[in-house]
């Protein structure tokens, strides 16, 4: 029986196939392109398994660009993408061990290459039609292979909208603790899948309830059951989750979301029996960049997270100047102001009460706009002078103090943009100096 015409695979996993098949090397197409097929999804990743050995793909694939992830896989490089050839897992370097050792029965399946044939053993379209998550034989035995199989179990579930098999949950639990053995960089990969999924709570909730989050996340499960204020609707963690699911689902905002609020309970006290959370922003900034870094983010998503984090709170009313807008633009800075809004706004969607906040919000959003449209000298490299201007008036050398009188001017021009001409900088610098200030 046909199931799936191989003229619609895409030529490059044509070729590889082909390069394959002439050494003599069996090839299937594996994975979740197999899944994809019968759930007649738009497909992304072709994974080929193959009975080559690792020796035979280095010398076959020589000529092309590859690297090598270890694991008996090759990824070769074409035409901008890349495609991962794995050699048949188990000593016994078959199709059918090598399904074997896959996690769950819907990625445990094959797509003869010849035929257009489904190698299924598992009955994995079967569990596609019930819509079930199962693991491949012994659930613990799979997890134990790779534990980080256990993360992306529960990943899979919510992508998919799948329910995990009573066993496969029970095992997932059973041997939540071996998650800590996995390296964080892995970790950090299966939590971004997550957090990039449509609804990440549904994900999150699941990782509580088996004890997955506890073993590389506990600082969130600290807002359980934790109520907040009159502002709040929503305990500490179901509005850290509400906020999530609102937010655009970008890797930043989504991160920023899931940890703005990571201090509260730590910062909170009951004063005059109501709860407050003074200085939760900083020190929410400050355990995110350590949550961040035990999970091996890169420094500069460390410093844009964090720094939205701590500038969350912005305080904003009606009162204030056009040069307090301006102050604020540069405290914050405009490259960040785009998402600072986005994210703000779901956090106050996700406070679960409607006070006004969102028209302030829409209304500092336009003064922003309002004042970026008229590209006003905010920065430093905004300023009509730089420190040469300064040097030859005053007779400075290079040091901080010309940083110091540039920061000045730059405090100058924020309250009267129209003063930033170099005539009248000039003029205020010699005032200055001439006073020996």
């Amino acid at each position: 029986m046909t199931d799936f015409s191989v003229d619609s695979i895409p030529y490059p996993v044509r070729l590889l196939i082909r390069k394959l098949k002439w050494a003599n090397h069996s090839v299937y197409v594996v994975g979740g392109a197999v899944r994809d097929i019968c759930l007649k999804r738009s497909i992304t990743d072709w994974d080929l398994a193959t009975s080559a050995s690792v020796e035979a793909l280095k010398e076959l694939f020589r000529n092309d660009s590859h690297f090598s992830p270890g694991h008996g896989t090759m990824v070769i490089v074409m035409e901008g993408h890349s495609y991962e050839i794995t050699t048949f897992r188990s000593a016994a370097k078959t199709l059918a061990s090598d399904l074997s050792k896959r996690d769950l029965t819907i990625n445990a399946m094959a797509l003869d290459t010849s035929t257009g044939e489904i190698v299924d053993p598992h009955h994995g379209r079967r569990d596609l039609q019930n819509r079930i998550l199962r693991a491949v034989e012994n659930p613990e035995d799979r997890f134990r292979e790779d534990p980080l199989r256990l993360l992306r179990t529960v990943r899979l579930a919510a992508q998919l909208d799948f329910r995990i098999h009573q066993e496969t949950k029970k095992a997932i639990s059973t041997l939540a603790r071996l998650l800590s053995e996995v390296a964080p960089e892995r970790i950090r990969e299966e939590l971004m899948k997550i957090l990039t999924i449509p609804k990440p709570s549904k994900a999150i909730n699941t990782l509580i309830r088996l004890g997955l989050l506890r073993e590389f996340l506990p600082e969130l499960l600290e807002g359980r059951l934790k109520r907040q204020n009159h502002y709040h609707r929503f305990t500490i963690l179901k509005h850290i989750l509400l906020t999530v699911d609102t937010v655009a689902p970008s890797p930043v905002l989504r991160l920023t979301a899931l940890l703005h609020d990571i201090a509260k309970p730590r910062v909170r006290v009951k004063e005059n029996g109501i709860w407050r959370f003074k200085g939760h922003e900083e020190a929410s900034a400050e355990l995110a960049e350590e949550i961040m870094k035990r999970l091996k983010f890169g420094n500069q998503m460390i410093a844009e997270v964090t720094h939205l984090i701590e500038s969350h709170l912005i305080g904003y009313n009606p009162q204030w100047t056009d040069a307090a807008i301006r102050r604020f633009i540069k405290r914050v800075g405009a490259d960040h102001m785009e998402n600072l809004l986005a994210f703000r706004r779901a956090d106050i969607l996700a406070h679960g009460k409607q006070n006004g906040n969102q028209d302030l919000l829409f209304e500092l959003d336009q003064r922003i706009q309002q004042q970026l449209a008229s590209s006003p000298p905010i920065q430093l490299s905004d300023l009509a002078i730089d420190g040469n201007d300064i040097m030859s008036v005053t007779g400075l050398s290079p040091g901080p103090a010309v940083g110091k009188i540039l920061n000045q001017l730059n405090r100058i021009v924020l309250e009267n943009p129209q003063w930033n001409q170099k005539e009248k900088l000039m003029e205020i610098l010699k005032m200055d100096a001439a006073l020996g200030l």
